[in-house]
């Protein structure tokens, strides 16, 4: 486990992020569209689980203020990091950190402290049966973060504070998560779903 920490690495500069931030699709994809980034509406969004904080990094290139909760000390760790390298690079990269902001503990405990118009859970996913199949950066950031088994819980708080919505981000075939009112929407994807439960009075939690 101790070497699976060493070797992981949040990375805004190179590989995956860089080519998405390139060639992903703008607003068009369906994260965009589900956290209601539209032309005239970019809603400030919080990211409850902010993880390797890829999400965080596309919604802020796409022009979001982007609130990121990580509740691991040594994943918020390696946020700092990956926000720091790249700041540095300056440019396109700096300005887009600079829509970032990280904060460390509980989501639960957070939100009801800030005013998010658009809330983004994407919990620890249900292993996958042939755990091969699993990607290693998941396996690792699973051994650091665990699982979220509370995930049910910060959706009803989140549900309780979003000025709009409340986007749960889970796997396209997985059963819902126990316990939650039925989403308004889905957004699906080929292996990624998102549930897009859109709050007002009468769905407002109390």
């Amino acid at each position: 486990m101790k070497k699976a920490e060493a070797d992981l690495r949040v990375d805004f500069v190179t590989g995956a992020v860089a080519h998405r931030l390139r060639f992903g699709g703008g607003r068009g994809q369906d994260i965009a569209k589900a956290m209601g980034l539209r032309a005239g509406k970019t809603p400030m969004i919080v990211d409850a689980t902010a993880g390797l904080g890829r999400d965080s990094f596309l919604l802020a290139s796409l022009g979001a203020q982007v609130v990121m909760i990580e509740r691991s000390e040594k994943m918020h760790a390696l946020l700092a990091e990956g926000m720091k390298r790249a700041e540095k690079e300056g440019g396109e990269l700096c300005e887009i950190i600079g829509r970032m902001t990280l904060l460390h503990g509980d989501a639960k405990d957070l939100i009801p402290e800030l005013s998010g118009e658009a809330i983004l859970i994407d919990p620890m996913h249900p292993p996958r049966k042939k755990s091969a199949l699993v990607k290693r950066e998941l396996r690792q950031v699973r051994e650091i973060v665990g699982t979220d088994d509370d995930a049910a819980d910060l959706v009803r708080i989140a549900l309780a504070h979003a000025q709009y919505r409340v986007v749960l981000k889970w796997p396209a075939k997985a059963d819902p998560i126990e316990g939650l009112r039925a989403c308004t929407h889905q957004i699906l994807g080929k292996t990624t779903r998102y549930d897009v439960f859109m709050v007002d009075n009468e769905h407002r939690a109390t």
